[in-house]
């Protein structure tokens, strides 16, 4: 993990995921997450530990996806816990992550909502 470059900032998460998932590196993805983070996907499951996100994305990139980054919203810090959000391009609900300051000064992912779309009325 030491091999890949750090969020120094919370809002570098964002960026060096799309950075990595561009490049097909799902293990540099996971790094960015801490070793018992959760993540809500897919859609309707929850993704726990480093390794099986590794293993989710590992899946997902075998496809080739291309990610474009997104602006991200201001990101609310207390302490060593921050909220980062961005609004995906289509304007069609949000994603959110809470992350955490590391004893180095570097952020990471503690618990993802990658995709979150409110219900049809």
């Amino acid at each position: 993990m030491d091999a890949y470059e750090k969020a120094m900032k919370p809002e570098d998460l964002t960026r060096l995921f799309v950075e990595r998932a561009n490049a097909g590196d799902a293990a540099g993805i996971a790094a960015l997450y801490e070793e018992d983070a959760v993540m809500a996907y897919p859609p309707g499951t929850v993704t726990v530990g480093r390794d099986a996100i590794r293993r989710l994305w590992e899946k997902v990139l075998a496809d080739a996806p291309h990610f474009e980054p997104e602006e991200p919203l201001p990101t609310l810090v207390s302490g060593d816990i921050a909220l980062t959000s961005t609004p995906p391009r289509d304007g069609a609900g949000a994603r959110a992550q809470v992350v955490r300051r590391r004893p180095d000064g570097s952020w990471l992912r503690l618990i993802d909502r990658p995709e979150f779309r409110p219900p049809a009325r």
